[in-house]
């Protein structure tokens, strides 16, 4: 038995939620439906006129809100991220430690300032993200904690970690640790831009190939540099040994590394559709860890993606979590 289930690696961001009209992104000149990576000064000048609207702060960092789902589900996760010892650390290292997640932000947290995501949800319910990642960005091997990541079943990485000098190279070094250690590797893509604009690191992450690989089907389209989604099926296929690509409210195609299973979409009426991946991710990672076939654990994935966009917030509460594991158990 491992000591973990997943080892995550990702960025450490509190995400401050916004319910904004499309006229607001287009007034502020805000990409929709993409994570733009902004400086200090930009996120402040959109918060200014966010003001006096309500606002949701959480825990954030795709891939920590993936290892919370997991752990919440009751698997055992690791997370390695970098945060400052301001008031916003703080709050984020507090919402791991409640989620019962192991973390190296028990050790002394550095000057800085932590990252924020301002995040904004059309009527639509689709979302659009302006990240400061402050501190976050300079995340490296030396945050890296390989003694627990060889303990591991699962490392995951997320692919936001490309666009940073020192970050992506932290991401190629515990992928080594891991293949060394006999730790299957799992990545997601995160966004389409980073598959737009940081290709050539994403294919240095990725290397010769990985375990499990999670995208959408823009994502995908983008590695395939084509336009049908057999063909960037194809293409992912290169790369990984297993995937799933989901699809919306199509559902998702999962490959257990023989066959292609198709899994249906929960049908709900959205909200929010910020973490939708990243639970999909979490739930998914959970079901495989805890003998469920690539089928149940993409049917379980959807069953609890389905949750989460129907709530504002990337996250469940505890008691949202047991009771959609509880659900899926009972069908």
């Amino acid at each position: 038995m491992k000591k973990y289930d997943v080892y995550g690696m990702g960025n450490a961001l509190v995400d401050m939620e916004f319910e904004v009209p499309d006229a607001f992104l287009e007034t502020m000149g805000v990409e929709k439906g993409f994570m733009t990576l902004v400086d200090e000064e930009r996120q402040f000048e959109l918060l200014e006129y966010l003001r006096s609207e309500r606002s949701v702060r959480s825990g954030g960092g795709s891939a920590a809100n993936t290892v919370v789902a997991n752990a919440f589900f009751g698997g055992k996760s690791f997370y390695t991220c970098l945060a400052s010892n301001d008031e916003m650390g703080d709050f984020y290292a507090q919402e791991l430690v409640r989620a019962g997640v192991g973390t190296n932000l028990a050790e002394r947290r550095a000057d800085g300032v932590t990252g924020k995501c301002l995040v904004m949800i059309t009527p639509d319910a689709e979302r659009t993200m302006n990240t400061y990642l402050g501190i976050s960005e300079s995340l490296s091997v030396e945050q890296l904690c390989p003694e627990e990541l060889s303990e591991s079943e699962f490392l995951y990485a997320e692919g936001y970690l490309v666009t940073s000098p020192s970050a992506r190279p932290a991401v190629v070094e515990a992928m080594n640790i891991a293949r060394s250690a006999g730790v299957k590797t799992a990545l997601s893509f995160s966004d389409p831009s980073m598959v737009k604009y940081f290709r050539l690191g994403l294919e240095e992450i990725v290397g010769e190939g990985v375990d499990l690989l999670f995208c959408n089907r823009e994502e995908a389209l983008l590695w395939g540099e084509c336009r049908t989604l057999a063909k960037a099926v194809n293409k992912v296929r290169q790369k990984a040994r297993s995937f799933v690509i989901t699809l919306g409210s199509e559902g998702a195609l999962v490959f257990d590394g023989d066959d292609m299973h198709e899994i249906d979409a929960c049908r709900v009426t959205p909200l929010d559709t910020n973490g939708a991946g990243d639970m999909f991710a979490g739930a998914f990672l959970y079901g495989i860890t805890h003998s469920m076939s690539y089928v149940q654990a993409g049917e379980f994935a959807s069953l609890a993606a389905s949750k989460v966009v129907t709530t504002f917030g990337p996250r469940l509460t505890p008691a949202q979590y047991a009771q959609t594991l509880a659900e899926f158990k009972g069908r």
